[in-house]
C-alpha cells in the first residue's frame, strides 16, 4: 500500500509539472488578438494535429483573430494531446485510429478511435466544425433554453470537441468532456455562445480521485472568477441526473451553457482553460489505478454502470439529442460516447455494506469535494 500511495503521488506531481509546463504554451499561443499561431515561421506546422483542419488553412490563416478560426485551433490542439497522453498510458501497439469526414451541408469532422485496448476498452476523442441551417428540432431547443430566434432559416456554425473514456480496470474512472462555439445568423445580428464541462464516472468511489478531479477543474475556473465553480459544479450535479434511476451518472464537474458575458475574448480564454485542465484532472488517476488487480464481480459491477451511463445519454443528453436532430450528422461519431459493453439486471441493488453501495450514496446524494 505505502508502494502505490507513493506511485500515485509521484504521478501526480509528474503531471502537474506537465501542467505547469503547457500553461506557458497555451499562453504563447492564444493570448492577444494576434494569435501567435500565424506569426511563427512554423506557422503552417499542423504536424502535431491528428489530421489536417477542417477548414482549409488559406481561410483560417486570413482569419486569425475570427472566433472560429481560434475555437477551431484550439480544439485539434486539444484533441491532440489528449489522444497522445492516452496512447503513452496505453504503452501497447494500439494507438487511435483517425477518421477525418466531410459534412456535404458544410464541414466536417476528426473522430479519434481507440478500442479493445489493454487499458482503454474504448476511447474517443472527436471534434467537429460544421455550418448549415438550423434544424426546426434544434430551433425549439434553443428556444427552450431563452434564446430569441426569429422565423425563417438561420445559419449556423458551431465548433466543439468531444470526448468519451471508458478504461477496462474498474478503478479506473470514465471521463467525459465537451467544449463548443456557437454562431447564430439572424438577420443582421449575430448571437454567440459557449458551452460545455468535463465530468467523472467512477465505478468505485475513491475520495482522493474525486477532490483532486474537481480541485483541478476550481483551479481553471478560478483563474476567470471565483463564482464560476460553485455556479457551474451545482449545474452539472443537475445535468446529468437519471431522473427514472434517482442517480447522478458520475461525481460531477462542471458544466455550463450559452455562456457570452464578460465577453467573447474572456469566455473563451475561461473555455481554453477548463480544456486544458483535462489532462492533469484526469491522466494521473488512470496512472495510478490502471495496473491495480480487480474481480469478475467488480467487473460485473462496471458493466452495470455503463448501462446507467447508456441510457443518460440516449434518453437525456442535449447534446446527443442536437446531433441526431442535424442533417448529415456524423452519426458514428455521436454514438461513439458508448461504451463497447454494458449489462443490465433485473432489480439489481447491491448490500448496504459493499463499496457498490457507498457509490450509489454519492450518486444519489451529490456532496461538495473542494
Amino acid at each position: 500500500m505505502v508502494f502505490k500511495r507513493i506511485n500515485a503521488i509521484c504521478s501526480l506531481i509528474l503531471y502537474q509539472r506537465r501542467d505547469y509546463y503547457n500553461k506557458f504554451r497555451h499562453h504563447a499561443l492564444f493570448i492577444g488578438a494576434a494569435v501567435p499561431f500565424f506569426t511563427q515561421s512554423d506557422s503552417n506546422d499542423t504536424s502535431n494535429f491528428m489530421a489536417s483542419p477542417i477548414t482549409p488553412m488559406e481561410q483560417l490563416q486570413s482569419n486569425p483573430t475570427d472566433m472560429k478560426t481560434r475555437m477551431e485551433l484550439m480544439i485539434m490542439k486539444v484533441q491532440a494531446e489528449f489522444c497522445k497522453a492516452l496512447e503513452k498510458e496505453e504503452n501497447s501497439s494500439h494507438k487511435f485510429l483517425v477518421d477525418k469526414w466531410q459534412r456535404k451541408e458544410g464541414g466536417g469532422g476528426i473522430t479519434c478511435i481507440l478500442q479493445d485496448g489493454k487499458v482503454l476498452e474504448k476511447a474517443g476523442v472527436n471534434i467537429s466544425v460544421v455550418s448549415g441551417h438550423l434544424p426546426p428540432a434544434a430551433v425549439s431547443q434553443m428556444r427552450s433554453r431563452g434564446k430569441q430566434l426569429s422565423e425563417g432559416q438561420l445559419p449556423f456554425f458551431a465548433a466543439g470537441i468531444s470526448a468519451v473514456i471508458h478504461p477496462r480496470n474498474p478503478h479506473v474512472p470514465t471521463i467525459h468532456f465537451n467544449y463548443r462555439y456557437f454562431e447564430v445568423q439572424d438577420g443582421t445580428n449575430v448571437q454567440w455562445w459557449f458551452g460545455g464541462g468535463t465530468d467523472l464516472t467512477p465505478y468505485y468511489l475513491n475520495n482522493d480521485d474525486a477532490i483532486h478531479f474537481h480541485k483541478t477543474l476550481k483551479e481553471a475556473c478560478d483563474r476567470h472568477s471565483n463564482t464560476y465553480y460553485p455556479k457551474f459544479k451545482k449545474w452539472c450535479d443537475n445535468y446529468f441526473d437519471i431522473p427514472h434511476r434517482g442517480e447522478r451518472r458520475g461525481v460531477g464537474g462542471i458544466f455550463f451553457d450559452d455562456l457570452d458575458e464578460p465577453n467573447q475574448h474572456k469566455v473563451f480564454g475561461f473555455v481554453t482553460s477548463c480544456a486544458n485542465a483535462v489532462i492533469p484532472s484526469y491522466m494521473p488517476l488512470v496512472a495510478k489505478h490502471k495496473d491495480e488487480k480487480y474481480s469478475e464481480k467488480e467487473r460485473q459491477w462496471q458493466l452495470l454502470r455503463r448501462g446507467r451511463y447508456v441510457e443518460f445519454n440516449l434518453v437525456y443528453d442535449r447534446g446527443t439529442k442536437f446531433g441526431l436532430q442535424t442533417p448529415g450528422a456524423r452519426y458514428e461519431s455521436i454514438m461513439m460516447s458508448l461504451p463497447l459493453e454494458a449489462r443490465w439486471e433485473y432489480m439489481h441493488e447491491p448490500d448496504q455494506d459493499s463499496r457498490e453501495y457507498k457509490l450509489l450514496e454519492v450518486l444519489r446524494t451529490p456532496k461538495d469535494w473542494v
